[in-house]
């Protein structure tokens, strides 16, 4: 009988320190978890919301002035050493934001234009009606989806990256303007030669479909669509149609730098006053926020 107790005490020993350990094991994990930084899409919705609380970012005006100190805050934050470039181009002053972090050799960049259009010229009520773009999805989501990038990248030892916002990306067709101003003047005066430019344009739509744009560097489109496939993701990033656009990559093309747009060509809202904050998807911008991160950490 001794023998049978002293049995089971051994055993509910050996059970609580078994009980103790798991127990030590799932509390790390929770731990871990806790402190893992994971790209959040409400949070990128969330810096789609602030933007917007500005009003239209039309060039030189107090919401792009309020917008930039916000985002250099947000950037700064997390780590960023952040410059405001001030310049010209086609006679109009711009200011570009150029963010930071890293000590590697490779030079990655993250882009994204930050103004709206200063006319909803595709309307319908359009020229009864002149009005800016509100700008949500077509500004507000690429700079939102790149300020989430900026607190949760893992950036490898080998690389260095900028994220850099452009002005005055949207108002050509304008009388007294021109496309991709800001883009176009921060290429002229580029320090170093990057590895590979990701531009983000219009990414938060709630019917997100990125077509393959033609004139980007085939190896860089091909290697982030392959990846955003084996994460389940083909049908935002989808193989079927392709389209061309001028954006902010195309100074980077015309220089011999590899870059790549990643933008919703189709979107149905841009230039018009419907491009509001309704527009815009959370889940969206976590998808195409999760494809770059885990592309430049795995760079």
């Amino acid at each position: 009988m001794r023998g049978n107790n002293r049995k089971q005490v051994v055993f509910l020993v050996l059970a609580c320190v078994i009980f103790a350990i798991g127990a030590g094991i799932l509390i790390l994990n929770s731990l871990r978890n806790t402190d893992e930084k994971t790209f959040d899409g409400q949070a990128a919705y969330a810096n789609v919301a602030a933007q917007m609380a500005f009003g239209p970012r039309l060039p030189g005006s107090q919401a792009q002035t309020a917008l930039l100190v916000w985002a250099a805050e947000q950037l700064e934050k997390s780590g960023w050493d952040v410059v405001i470039q001030n310049g010209s181009q086609e006679g109009h002053g711009l200011r570009n934001l150029i963010a930071r972090k890293g000590i590697g050799k490779n030079l990655i960049l993250l882009t994204a234009h930050y103004d709206s259009r200063l006319v909803a010229d595709r309307d319908p009520d359009y020229p009864a009606v002149i009005a800016p773009v509100p700008g949500a999805n077509d500004g507000a989501s690429g700079v939102a989806v790149l300020l989430e990038l900026a607190r949760v990248l893992d950036i490898p030892t080998d690389c260095t990256v900028w994220i850099v916002l452009f002005d005055i990306e949207d108002n050509g067709r304008l009388e007294g303007w021109n496309w991709i101003l800001g883009s176009t003047y921060f290429v002229q005066h580029l320090d170093g030669i990057p590895q590979a430019v990701i531009n983000l344009d219009m990414v938060g739509d709630k019917d997100l479909v990125i077509l393959p744009e033609t004139n980007s560097t085939r190896w860089l489109r091909e290697d982030i669509w392959k990846l955003a496939d084996e994460m389940g993701y083909a049908e935002v990033f989808t193989s079927e149609g392709e389209k061309s656009i001028l954006d902010d990559h195309t100074p980077f093309l015309l220089a011999g730098i590899p870059a790549v747009d990643i933008i919703d060509i189709e979107y149905p809202y841009y230039h018009t006053r419907a491009d509001g904050l309704e527009q815009v998807s959370a889940e969206s911008m976590a998808i195409v926020g999760r494809v770059i991160e885990r592309w430049l950490e795995d760079y």
